[in-house]
């Protein structure tokens, strides 16, 4: 079994989902659609809005189609790594995961995956940003990575892979 594990983002004032969580969810779901996934995990606790962002992409994975019994939902984590520790256990044992994220994104994600034992591989959609924001992107994962892979391995030391 392959499960699309798609990492949490915000959500906005309105309760609805922010473009960046909503174009995650939807690659999710066509990777479903495809056949490559089995199953769709969302992920993200509340943030500055609202409901928890793994509520907001199951709500909108449900509107396009997606049946439930697919569709697993974690919704306490407050970042990329507590995203996929609180989903590894929700996820079936001997699955494989597809980590679904933006894609200057992944290699952070997956680098903390690995560090807390999950068999992932990476999909992330062709994103729609400016130069000058998928620059600031990717400053921001260049700074967010060393912290990211410390709570991944701290994570990894406290509970076993």
């Amino acid at each position: 079994m392959i499960v699309a594990l798609v990492l949490g983002a915000a959500v906005r004032a309105d309760g609805t989902p922010s473009p960046t969580l909503d174009l995650r969810l939807r690659h999710a779901v066509d990777l479903w659609r495809r056949g490559r996934v089995q199953m769709i995990c969302t992920t993200g606790g509340p943030g500055r809005h609202g409901p928890p962002e793994g509520a907001v992409a199951r709500d909108l994975a449900l509107s396009l189609g997606v049946p439930a019994a697919v569709l697993l939902t974690e919704m306490r984590s407050t970042n990329t790594v507590q995203n996929l520790a609180f989903a590894r256990a929700l996820i079936p044992p001997r699955a494989s995961v597809i980590l679904v994220s933006n894609r200057w994104h992944l290699p952070r994600a997956l680098a903390a995956a690995r560090l807390l034992g999950l068999s992932a591989t990476a999909s992330g959609p062709v994103g729609r940003q400016t130069p000058g924001a998928a620059a600031a992107a990717i400053l921001r994962e260049t700074a967010a990575t060393p912290l990211s892979l410390w709570r991944a391995f701290r994570w990894a030391r406290r509970s076993g892979p």
